[in-house]
């Protein structure tokens, strides 16, 4: 199991670029890249068209540079409903343009997220966290919802499958996919090899008030069907009065979710892909994730891994 840095806060001196997932502009990359090589990590997730370099048709530029610094990209980042009425068309452009750049970039995974517009913006469950209900889960969809985005899923799934890619669906609030029961419903609809699961624990516990499953049981049901890993860690803060809970994004060795035991889960079903640290988005980011890559070494050598 390897390290792949899932960076989601790319401020770094004197840059103050903050776009989300996005690293730092071109002159400022050289001692960020070389900074986040000797934290251990062996390569980076990037979403697709975001760095300046892609935009302007320097796709492979920017994979050799990355290369060269001993951070190849390993994970193009999607996503988006690929069914819905109004979002879908530019949700399934986003995907085919991200299994491109994968392929360019010689990325082997493609991860992807459902996540739905909000019907009553601003509302209740709007937030997809911490409430009694989200807009966009799996608790309101259709088995028809299931079905048209399987039968898209299928589509991109072998067009992935001819350029040597892999598709991960990422566990996720306020989409289709939002625990290991919708996802496993959806991966069997679909059923091709190269598409797996992104079980990604922190969205399942901080997607309602109460979380539908516990970590362990989620992990346990998606380890043998992962494709890809997301892992970020929570401190929940619960407020029955009000119906709701908050949190407090952490390094993986301090929060609620029992990573030892996440970790476990994964190696015993033989996943063989990366382990994705889903960086800090406030503070020191590069500091915490680098606590959290050391866990993660730590517990893979107590496994003997």
């Amino acid at each position: 199991m390897k390290l792949c840095y899932a960076l989601r806060r790319g401020v770094f001196y004197p840059s103050q670029q903050d776009l989300f997932g996005t690293m730092p502009p071109k002159e400022h990359r050289p001692s960020y890249l070389k900074l986040v090589k000797s934290y251990g990590f062996d390569g980076v997730e990037i979403p697709a068209g975001s760095q300046s370099e892609m935009d302007a048709g320097q796709t492979k530029d920017f994979g050799q540079e990355l290369k060269d610094a001993g951070l190849p990209a390993l994970c193009v980042r999607a996503g988006g409903p690929i069914a819905h009425h109004s979002a879908g068309a530019e949700a399934r452009a986003r995907l085919e343009r991200s299994i491109k750049v994968a392929s360019a970039l010689g990325a082997t995974v493609i991860n992807t997220t459902f996540v739905t517009p909000a019907t009553n913006p601003g509302g209740l469950g709007s937030d997809r966290r911490g409430e009694v209900i989200s807009q966009g889960g799996s608790r309101m969809a259709s088995e028809a919802d299931f079905e048209a985005t399987a039968k898209h899923l299928a589509h991109f799934g072998k067009m992935a499958a001819d350029h040597g890619l892999d598709i991960s669906i990422e566990v996720h609030q306020g989409s289709i996919a939002d625990n290991s029961k919708s996802t496993l419903h959806l991966l069997d609809m679909v059923g091709l090899d190269n598409v797996g699961a992104n079980p990604d624990l922190g969205n399942v516990y901080w997607h309602y008030e109460h979380p539908e499953e516990t970590s362990e049981q989620c992990i346990v049901a998606l380890a043998p069907r992962s494709t890809y890993w997301h892992c970020k860690n929570l401190r929940r803060l619960h407020i029955p009065e009000l119906n709701k809970s908050w949190f407090i994004r952490v390094p993986l060795d301090d929060g609620d979710i029992d990573y030892r035991f996440a970790i476990s889960a994964m190696v015993d079903a033989g996943y063989k892909g990366y382990l994705a640290v889903e960086g800090s988005n406030l503070g020191d980011q590069l500091f915490h994730d680098k606590r959290s890559a050391d866990y993660v070494r730590g517990v893979l050598k107590d496994l003997g891994q």
